[in-house]
């Protein structure tokens, strides 16, 4: 549709309701609904919105070291522009008409601080419109584990997120049994989401109680991370509807497996007939332009770790036999390693990047997947490092990821290599706020130590 047929439609809706949103710098969708008049209008004169969502945590607590908003500034607005591309209608809302945001500049608008420093789609943007000044057309996908449970918001607090009851019982991965018990939810997030236009390639149980898994279909890169965005809080509405919490912490209980968001990803060119990954003549199928790319990912995988672990919590998913890598290696079909090669077949040659969490924002963990595999194509990076064989956590030959966020947000901080992928204001604003998040948690008195600590020492 285009803007005039969009018109058209929302004219012509019995709902004078639009909604938009937009994610935080944490992957939070933040949004309003707005009525058709203020929608109409925005189009020529666009819209305002407080700049404080690039000024506070996912809790909504102000930084006390932000420098692209803050008291400091007044917390203005800030300009949103709603793609109208993204247009689609809510199926669980009466098909109140929706849209994705960000605050990128209109067509002959020049880059504000909140694009270049804060938005996360707009980051993508940029970096998808390098990509295809080289003349790549990239394909991703994200698929997310989460667990589910039989509680609400309410109860939740009032439990004090403990003796929660899973929405199933037991380890039972791929059961074709378990999901019978909750048909109705099951086929909900399938047939909405695809009514949501998030369709989904496949879903079902994984290892734990209550656990789904959902790949979503493969897209253009931006239009992937729309999708991979929407679907989070999509799940998690659909999931209220039945009665259920979704959760997509990336480790919420340290005896159960966490919760991943791998990143599938695939260059092909422009016309989008052949996948530039795949060589025929190359050993492994393995084209140069593949390797390079590999080799982007890993050498650079050290300086970004945030973007792919950004909570306290990913931490603790990334650990031996958890399911997660905590190497910087790569393999041919190997689930132990950072970066897994997908290649029997040219249609579907991909690299599956294992180290994103659940907890991801998918913009952010997308961003800086494209980002570093251009920058091995860029810098024409040999793949020098061995494919890693058997157990990928024995191998630490190319070093081992950070042990947690402070460690990682340091790294970032001083990494001339993250200012070249993302640029500096977007580093320096990112990591304040990972930084943020360290001193949030390093205040807190843990149960663990209360345990530990109280009596016997």
């Amino acid at each position: 549709m285009n803007q005039q047929d969009i018109i058209d439609f929302i004219n012509q809706s019995d709902s004078p309701k639009i909604k938009y949103a937009f994610t935080d710098i944490d992957g939070v969708l933040r949004g309003k609904i707005i009525h058709r008049q203020k929608f109409l209008d925005g189009l020529t004169d666009g819209f305002g919105f407080c700049d404080v969502v690039w000024g506070w945590d996912s809790a909504d607590t102000p930084y006390d070291n932000g420098k692209t908003t803050g008291w400091h500034s007044g917390y203005p607005d800030a300009p949103v522009r709603l793609d109208l591309a993204t247009f689609r209608q809510i199926p669980w809302e009466d098909n109140i008409p929706f849209f994705v945001a960000d605050f990128s500049p209109g067509p002959t608008g020049q880059p504000n601080q909140y694009a270049l420093a804060a938005c996360p789609r707009s980051l993508l943007r940029r970096i998808a419109s390098q990509c295809q000044a080289m003349g790549f057309h990239a394909e991703y996908a994200q698929e997310f584990e989460w667990f589910n449970f039989r509680e609400t918001p309410r109860s939740l607090q009032d439990k004090n997120f403990q003796q929660l009851e899973p929405l199933t019982p037991g380890m039972f991965g791929y059961s074709i049994l378990r999901p019978s018990l909750e048909s109705t939810f099951y086929h909900d997030l399938f047939d909405l989401l695809a009514q949501f236009d998030v369709s989904l390639e496949g879903l079902h149980t994984e290892t734990g109680p209550g656990v789904y898994e959902a790949a979503i279909m493969h897209d253009e890169v931006v239009r992937a991370a729309d999708k991979a965005a929407l679907f989070k809080t999509a799940v998690k509405e659909i999931a209220y509807r039945h009665g259920i919490v979704a959760t997509f912490m990336a480790k919420w209980n340290a005896d159960l497996p966490g919760c991943s968001g791998h990143i599938h990803q695939s260059l092909w060119n422009p016309e989008q007939t052949k996948n530039l990954f795949y060589d025929p003549a190359a050993p492994n199928h393995m084209s140069e332009i593949m390797r390079q790319f590999i080799a982007g990912q890993l050498y650079c995988l050290p300086h970004i770790t945030p973007m792919f672990a950004p909570t306290i919590n990913s931490y603790k998913r990334l650990v031996e036999g958890a399911w997660a890598p905590t190497t910087v290696t790569w393999s041919i079909d190997n689930r132990t390693t950072a970066l897994r090669i997908l290649n029997h077949k040219e249609a579907y040659t991909r690299v599956e990047h294992r180290v994103s969490g659940a907890d991801t924002n998918p913009y952010l963990a997308i961003a800086a997947s494209l980002a570093s595999g251009l920058y091995g194509i860029r810098h024409k990076l040999s793949l020098d490092i061995p494919a890693s064989v058997g157990n990928g956590y024995a191998d630490t030959s190319n070093g081992t990821l950070p042990r947690n966020l402070a460690e990682a947000t340091q790294v970032m901080a001083n990494s001339s290599v993250a200012v070249e992928l993302f640029g500096s204001a977007f580093v320096d604003h990112f990591t304040r706020t990972r930084d943020w998040e360290w001193r949030q948690y390093i205040r807190q008195v843990s149960d663990w130590e209360l345990k530990r600590y109280f009596e016997i020492i």
